[in-house]
């Protein structure tokens, strides 16, 4: 008996971030998908989608990402300001507003 393909999801988010270095984020973002689904808590994870879709202009998944990524983890600074320029892309500057505050108060530029 054969066992099921396993992913090896480190091996994936390993590829993934080389897909998004060469400046190919829909690709990354394929792969990330599957990987953030198996580990949906996976901060690193979900911060690596999050920045496939932006970079791939898909912005409504970029924010659902990011939302996700600060419910996980509210002090991180990076996707706050990453959810705010995704606001701002998306013609909703001031729900934006909030998300440019906090990470001004993290520190983060």
């Amino acid at each position: 008996m054969s066992q099921p393909f396993e992913i090896d999801l480190h091996s994936e988010y390993l590829r993934a971030d080389l897909f998004l270095a060469v400046g190919r984020p829909t690709e990354a973002a394929r792969i990330l998908e599957r990987v953030v689904d198996a580990e949906p808590t996976n901060e690193a994870a979900v911060e690596l989608l999050a920045r496939s879709y932006f970079g791939s202009a898909q912005l409504a998944k970029s924010e659902e990402a990011l939302t996700r990524l600060v419910e996980l983890a509210p002090a991180n600074g990076w996707a706050r300001r990453a959810l705010a320029r995704t606001l701002e892309r998306q013609s909703r500057a001031d729900e934006a507003v909030p998300h440019h505050r906090m990470a001004d108060a993290l520190g983060v530029h």
